[in-house]
């Protein structure tokens, strides 16, 4: 098989095309909570944003069994969903960076821990769905975020190289995710802080998609 000499740009959505991470705590906090299990942003950042539901119920719902996990997990994604119907707003600069992608015919991929009904719905509701070549969903493989294989998937989906790609991550094990991959990561501050996306492997970090320097690295990433 020849080598991959590609690019491409390679997105997580929650918190990083648009910033949802808060109404994900708080659909969290209304299911779990009489659970037993309550978040602060803090310990959200740490524990659940960014994995995958999987390893969530593993975690937190271990007393019940698969199909009772199953259906509460379904029940604080349908009220992520509740919270965030019409609410979806791109970050900054997002739409003119993906426009710029558009012309110079570079391959963007979503790449995702979050259930399919609510990727669709994120990227529907920005109306950008059209804008990526593939959508790869954690759960749906063998390994979710912070394994390397989603980002492989995303690369693989669209015969692109590690080397020259660029991914945008917000949370530790997304970014964990895309490095292990071997893709340079920027990290994007809608949760946490520079020192901790750096801690966990991003190569610069942005407040949002206007960032100079973010234009500067994936400018000279792209060659545009």
């Amino acid at each position: 098989m020849p080598p991959v000499s590609g690019k491409a740009l390679l997105f997580d959505i929650d918190g990083t095309l648009a910033d949802t991470d808060a109404l994900h705590l708080e659909a969290f906090n209304q299911v779990l909570g009489p659970r037993g299990h309550t978040f602060d942003h803090v310990r959200f950042t740490k524990e659940l944003q960014g994995f995958s539901n999987a390893s969530i119920s593993a975690r937190f719902l271990a007393e019940e069994p698969p199909t009772r996990q199953t259906a509460i997990i379904g029940e604080k994604e349908a009220t992520f969903r509740k919270l965030v119907a019409g609410k979806v707003q791109p970050l900054p600069g997002l739409l003119a960076l993906l426009a710029r992608a558009d012309r110079a015919g570079i391959p963007m991929v979503a790449v995702t821990n979050a259930p399919r009904l609510n990727a669709e719905m994120l990227l529907s509701g920005l109306g950008i769905t059209d804008r990526f070549k593939a959508l790869v969903i954690g759960d749906e493989l063998a390994h979710g975020k912070p394994h390397p294989m989603p980002y492989l998937e995303g690369l693989r989906a669209v015969g692109a190289a590690a080397a020259l790609s660029v991914a945008f991550e917000d949370s530790r094990s997304g970014i964990q995710s895309a490095s292990a991959a071997g893709i340079a990561t920027i990290g994007i501050r809608t949760s946490l802080a520079h020192a901790d996306l750096v801690a966990a492997g991003a190569v610069t970090t942005a407040a949002n998609f206007d960032d100079p320097e973010l234009a500067r690295m994936v400018g000279a990433t792209m060659d545009w």
